[in-house]
């Protein structure tokens, strides 16, 4: 059951229907639009979600999808079902081309039955023969003409009808060029038809002088249009000839139309299909649009939407160039009626139209905008109370309405049912107003019924605080800026902060302290309390996202210093591995050359020369041997000891890194290792010298250079995909990519990040705040990205 019987127009689903219709493809589904129903049925809720879902999969995995550009054929299924009646050449071509994108549907559908089984069962019951499509292009051509092959007959026919027109054209080409000749006929006169018949066009005062049929004349009188005699004989045969031609085209167009009715089921089938699957092309083209997803159902009457958003409400914003700020709601058995409180402006209304209307929109079979992990719940009953429904026709009040709408939902609110009350008990006495509306709120609570209520009344906030089955919400306020948030929590009341507002547009001060003593202390003090625990919430978020920032990027820093000394430690043992492999080399070759002498001097007998000029060569060796460890040695690090101080540059013993130290703590010392910040035992460092820092550092820089610069510049990219990832490690990856932009020169890059809840997009902004080099960091533009992209430029 729904209430009221304009429910729609007010939840907005008459523009869910308007948007729908914007993307059908033909007028069946535009009929099928308006065909869409409430439902409680949880099998075909299911069904028309899931159908939808498929047609979403095809467009999003870019299948080859079958036209659906199909004409309206109703009419002449109709005429099918009336015998004796033929179809028009129109009417065929209509029929043909339907026909052609069945065959194409049934085939693409039945190659993918396990892939989109919902969708695939919709063509079970069509059976169109492929032989009929061939039949009507063997009468029809391209065009939507009869083709001349289509019977020996028409063959014949119009053989004789060109024969005709070929001598009757060369006839009157003669006499018109006498005519011209004489000038009888305009110079740039030429043959032209009236009534059906060639003529040639003559100066009025010379139609006595031509034998022949006036058929017409011009509209000043001066020419005559004239059937000479000549080709009188010639015309009324092809006057007949036509006649000839029209019956065998009825004779044709009959024939066709008999074997066309002999599938009347299945063009039917068909073309019903045609409309539903257009529908469905227009569900899942409106789901892609606004990330609408099938939610988990739950058996149980609860409800959960994570990340809800009002499709209404954000294609509006998106015009304005404005985010909307998704919603987060759960009803169930526990927790069945919000009562929700904060300022005018601040979303209450907007909170309770988006439940009302994804709820709508699920129960009839279309995908709603939330986030994955939402369960949705099947309710039999939808009740709303929203906006003003004063009653010309019946006398009544705005209040007196809400009042009528009262006392339905009461007698009829039961386990099934969902009501969405706005401004509860407003309207009338405050005083009065209130008790009414907790009376009727103890009521509903008893009904079993979920809900959600909007409502100012301070009574209605301290029975959700203390009433089971009932709790409390508040739209999220900014109390410094004093602006809406849009933000709702559940488990807190909210404030109108009335008081706060007066103050800001400049209210006199005497004047709001005497409206505050009116008000009275209490209610002051709760005001005050509510205001001060927002404030304090919205510090200890803000604080949350630094201490967040600050324990990715501490992630960051170990995780460099973890691949740092990875490095550290592969390069320690290669260098030791080359020189064990170079000293096994130097002793096979001084073995070699020792080996030599032995048996230079054996085969020489000791001659005086060759041993000495063995012996020399043996010192040349000798010497070249001690040069390369003079030369290995000069690139060592020189130690100069000494009292490691803040400012002196040190290595970590045994091995080549230098860095600079930052602070001395007892025994330990904070060290620079080039970016990255180490704490290091004072007994493990040995100090060096500034030069032998600045050399390390050079050759560090240049070594750099020389191996990875130029191919990490060649393999560079400006776009950077970070969607999918978590916060810590997309900032891991974005500190590389931003070293690399800046160390490349690169003016601008973009990163691409998913608009989903914005959180990373918050995130990753935060982070560029840091980085000095940037310039500016905004959205894309819509048509590229929209905020699901930042774009960085650089100074």
């Amino acid at each position: 059951m729904l209430y009221p019987h304009d429910i729609e127009y007010k939840l907005g689903f008459d523009k869910i229907r308007e948007f729908l219709k914007s993307r059908c493809s033909g007028e069946q589904g535009q009929n099928n639009v308006n065909k869409i129903r409430y439902s409680t049925n949880k099998t075909l809720i299911l069904k028309l979600c899931h159908q939808t879902e498929e047609y979403m999969k095809m467009v999003v995995s870019g299948e080859k999808i079958p036209s659906l550009n199909y004409p309206e054929i109703d009419r002449s299924i109709e005429k099918l079902n009336v015998q004796g009646i033929f179809l028009e050449i129109e009417e065929v071509v209509d029929i043909h081309k339907t026909l052609k994108i069945l065959v194409e549907w049934v085939r693409f559908l039945n190659s993918r039955n396990e892939r989109y089984p919902e969708v695939s069962i919709l063509v079970q019951n069509i059976d169109i023969d492929p032989q009929l499509v061939k039949k009507i292009e063997e009468c029809i051509d391209e065009k939507g003409e009869i083709r001349a092959n289509a019977s020996p007959e028409l063959r014949k026919i119009r053989s004789e009808i060109h024969k005709n027109e070929q001598i009757a054209r060369r006839t009157l080409d003669r006499v018109i060029r006498e005519t011209r000749k004489a000038e009888m006929s305009p110079e740039d006169s030429s043959l032209t038809i009236r009534n059906g018949r060639l003529v040639i066009p003559v100066k009025s005062e010379y139609k006595r002088s031509i034998k022949g049929f006036i058929h017409d004349a011009s509209a000043s009188g001066n020419i005559i249009f004239i059937e000479p005699a000549e080709v009188l004989e010639l015309n009324n045969d092809l006057k007949e000839l036509s006649y000839s031609e029209k019956r065998e085209i009825i004779r044709i167009l009959t024939n066709l139309t008999n074997e066309i009715r002999k599938y009347i089921p299945g063009i039917f089938q068909g073309n019903k299909f045609l409309g539903i699957i257009d529908l469905i092309k227009a569900k899942a083209l409106l789901s892609i649009e606004f990330d609408g997803i099938v939610p988990e159902l739950n058996t149980e009457t609860a409800m959960e939407w994570i990340g809800a958003i009002n499709p209404i409400l954000k294609k509006s914003l998106i015009k304005q160039h404005k985010q909307i700020v998704p919603l987060t709601i759960r009803l169930d058995s526990s927790n069945r009626i919000v009562v929700i409180s904060g300022p005018n402006a601040g979303g209450k209304s907007v909170c309770l139209k988006t439940v009302g209307l994804l709820q709508y929109m699920y129960q009839c079979g279309i995908p709603v905008p939330i986030k994955e992990g939402s369960k949705a719940t099947i309710f039999k009953n939808i009740f709303i109370d929203i906006g003003d429904e004063q009653s010309m026709e019946d006398d009544l009040s705005t209040y007196s309405s809400h009042l009528k709408s009262m006392d339905f939902f009461i007698k009829n609110t039961n386990h099934g049912t969902l009501f969405l009350i706005d401004e509860f008990g407003s309207g009338t006495d405050p005083q009065f107003g209130g008790a009414i509306a907790e009376a009727i709120l103890e009521q509903l609570t008893r009904s079993k019924g979920a809900g959600i209520i909007t409502t100012h009344y301070n009574n209605l906030k301290k029975m959700a605080d203390v009433t089971a089955g009932l709790i409390n919400g508040r739209m999220r306020f900014d109390v410094k800026k004093l602006e809406p948030l849009y933000q709702l929590e559940i488990g807190k009341p909210g404030s109108s902060f009335a008081l706060e507002i007066a103050e800001k547009i400049g209210l006199p001060h005497p004047l709001i302290q005497s409206a505050k003593k009116k008000v009275g202390t209490d209610a002051v003090e709760l005001d005050r309390l509510l205001s001060e625990l927002e404030e304090e919430k919205k510090y200890f978020e803000e604080q949350g996202k630094k201490f967040e920032i600050q324990n990715t990027l501490l992630e960051k820093t170990i995780a460099n210093y973890k691949e740092l000394h990875s490095d550290l430690d592969d390069r320690k043992k290669e260098i030791l591995n080359e020189a064990k492999v170079e000293a096994k080399n130097l002793l096979k070759e001084t073995n070699q050359r020792v080996e030599n002498l032995i048996r230079e001097i054996k085969e020489h007998k000791a001659e005086k020369e060759v041993t000495k000029k063995s012996r020399e060569d043996v010192r040349v060796f000798e010497k070249e041997i001690r040069i390369e460890k003079v030369r290995r040695k000069e690139k060592e690090i020189k130690v100069i000891g000494g009292e490691i101080i803040s400012g002196s540059y040190v290595r970590i013993k045994g091995q080549q890194s230098i860095g600079e130290v930052i602070k001395i703590n007892k025994q330990d010392a904070e060290v620079m290792f080039g970016d990255l910040k180490s704490k290091v035992k004072l007994n493990r460092l040995e100090a060096v010298s500034r030069g032998q820092f600045k050399k390390i550092e050079k050759e560090s820089y240049s070594r750099i250079q020389g191996i990875n610069l130029n191919e990490r510049k060649a393999n560079f990219s400006p776009d950077l995909d970070l969607r999918g990832k978590r916060a810590e490690e997309a900032l891991m990856v974005l500190g590389g990519f931003l070293d690399d932009a800046i160390l490349f020169g690169t003016p601008m890059v973009r990163i691409i990040h998913g608009k989903g809840d914005g959180i990373l997009r918050q995130v990753l902004r935060e982070e560029l705040k840091s980085y000095k080099e940037v310039s500016t960091a905004h959205d894309e533009h819509a048509d590229r990205g929209g905020a699901g992209i930042t774009v960085i430029e650089f100074r």
